[in-house]
């Protein structure tokens, strides 16, 4: 098996660091499904956040009437697939195969309107839940309380409250307290979708405790306040520091990528449709008004860096530059450690294919032996 078909085979994050995006199967990517009632938005927060699609724009999206399958590799370094399902989607039906559907799943978004009654929502969360556990209980369950744009903040955590509420009370009942459920506040009209999806598809990321040490490691180093690992194309962040996450820091961080892209657009292709926006003469310096600097770099053509620091501390702008090459540097070597590993199992795993293919060969022949005539085709 050559290097090609291992990647084809194990594709994760980060096995294209320096050339294109994984060329993997469609089933063998991580899988992300959303569920929920319909209308409930899930079709708006796939569109917003993967197709750029703006939030005006989703009032015309028709209801989702079947299985809407959708490949996230457009030049991104998070890949991955989105199930949508509709709403009225019955897990009880004889047709609905609940070990291929969970069997595969890496995270489960379920996603609540918090503007409209929510009782038969959480009923239908819990059948999800239950059947999904009870197939693949390494799932991660994300729950999106949907359309809390527009109203108070008190009417954002009392939905909240009373939603995780009832919610983890109806699985205690079915006697399935070991199940945890995650929150997140959502809408498509500011950055909490983002943020949201952010912390879903960390979960997916295998490298991501490694990711996160190396940022702690260059703040603490370079007197940085913030840092964000950006995948460009989606603004999802796929790694951050251990200090808490401030949503409108998190915000210009996403404005800052919009503009580098934007102008890269204008002044960085040269003409050439064939060159990327953004390479690896990007970067970007912003002094806000509030003595604070935005800083951007980029770490491959898929993922920007970007560093939130007090002005003060960037008079030693080349030491920050030097701790930045010594941090490319190691995400590039986790990278590759973790693809030297997959290759290495996938080794293993053909190896022990062939050892049980000839095993059952072996008995093949002994039985045409007996005057019957076998072909064996061991693929």
């Amino acid at each position: 098996m050559n290097y090609q078909e291992v990647e084809e085979r194990y594709p994760t994050y980060g096995d294209d660091f320096e050339g294109e995006p994984g060329v993997g199967t469609q089933d063998q990517k991580p899988r992300i499904l959303l569920m929920g009632l319909r209308r409930s938005g899930k079709s708006s927060i796939q569109k917003v956040v993967f197709h750029k699609m703006s939030p005006n724009e989703t009032l015309f999206l028709e209801s989702t009437n079947k299985i809407v399958k959708d490949d996230i590799n457009n030049s991104s370094f998070v890949q991955f697939q989105i199930w949508d399902f509709p709403g009225q989607i019955d897990f009880f039906e004889p047709t609905f195969d609940s070990d291929m559907i969970f069997g595969g799943c890496g995270a489960l978004v379920f996603v609540i309107d918090a503007q409209d009654e929510y009782l038969e929502a959480l009923t239908k969360l819990n059948q999800t839940v239950t059947k999904a556990y009870k197939v693949n209980p390494r799932i991660k369950f994300e729950v999106f309380i949907h359309k809390v744009d527009g109203v108070s903040d008190d009417f954002k955590m009392e939905s909240q409250r009373d939603i995780h509420q009832r919610a983890t009370d109806d699985l205690a009942d079915a006697g399935l307290d070991q199940i945890h459920l995650s929150f997140h506040l959502t809408s498509i009209y500011d950055h909490s979708i983002f943020e949201a999806f952010s912390k879903v598809v960390q979960k997916l990321i295998p490298q991501l405790p490694t990711l996160e040490n190396l940022l702690n490691i260059l703040i603490s180093n370079s007197g940085i306040e913030k840092a964000f690992l950006f995948d460009v194309v989606s603004k999802i962040y796929i790694a951050t520091d251990a200090s808490p996450v401030d949503m409108q820091s998190y915000e210009l961080c996403c404005d800052m990528i919009d503009v580098v892209i934007d102008l890269s657009c204008i002044y960085g292709l040269q003409g050439s449709t064939d060159i990327a926006a953004f390479d690896n003469q990007s970067s970007s310096l912003i002094k806000l008004n509030n003595s604070t600097i935005l800083y951007l770099r980029e770490v491959n053509k898929f993922l920007a860096l970007v560093c939130i620091l007090r002005e003060d501390n960037f008079s030693r702008q080349g030491v920050i530059d030097y701790n930045f090459l010594c941090f490319r540097e190691a995400i590039e070597r986790v990278f590759e450690l973790r693809l030297k590993q997959q290759k290495s199992q996938c080794l293993q795993h053909d190896d022990d294919f062939l050892d049980g293919a000839m095993v059952a060969n072996g008995r093949t022949q002994m039985n045409a032996s007996d005057g019957e005539s076998v072909d064996v085709i061991v693929t």
